[in-house]
């Protein structure tokens, strides 16, 4: 087993110290004991194989858009015995990723709509950044939609 230092662990797995002992007080990655030849408690912390694995899981977890407590429910699944809540898991994950795409759609369209009314015509109000003015005047961070802008018929 090839051990290194948090640096060295941080290295391999692309990410900062700090961003190791984050995932260390979250309880997603083990804090090892200091060795040195005077024994446990004094010197550094080594880090082996185990360690790199786990830290490039939650890393992939991460991109694939896992919260921090669903990498921690995956790591501590069993990958022969908990496939089903794995499944669960994932099912989760593209719900909620079908709701981001289908926000950002809608949000492409009415964009795509408001700089095609500004196009239109060169006087009055611009409607992109009225829109927008609106928006902020609502306070809120929704995505803004076609009939936000007044560019598409309610459907209530």
């Amino acid at each position: 087993m090839s051990a290194r230092t948090i640096t060295g662990l941080a290295r391999e797995g692309g990410v900062g110290v700090e961003t190791i002992r984050f995932y260390q007080r979250r309880g997603l990655m083990p804090t090892p004991e200091r060795w040195s030849r005077d024994g446990v408690g004094t010197g550094i912390r080594r880090y082996g194989e185990e360690d790199v694995r786990r830290l490039k899981f939650i890393r992939s977890a991460q991109t694939a858009g896992f919260t921090l407590e669903q990498i921690k429910e995956l790591l501590s699944l069993d990958a022969g015995a908990d496939r089903a809540r794995a499944r669960v898991l994932a099912a989760e994950r593209l719900t909620a990723l079908d709701r981001t795409i289908a926000d950002l759609e809608d949000a492409r369209t009415a964009l795509r709509r408001l700089a095609s009314a500004c196009a239109a015509k060169d006087s009055g109000p611009c409607p992109i950044i009225a829109a927008f003015q609106g928006e902020a005047a609502r306070g809120s961070r929704a995505v803004m939609t076609a009939k936000d802008c007044g560019l598409a018929p309610a459907l209530d």
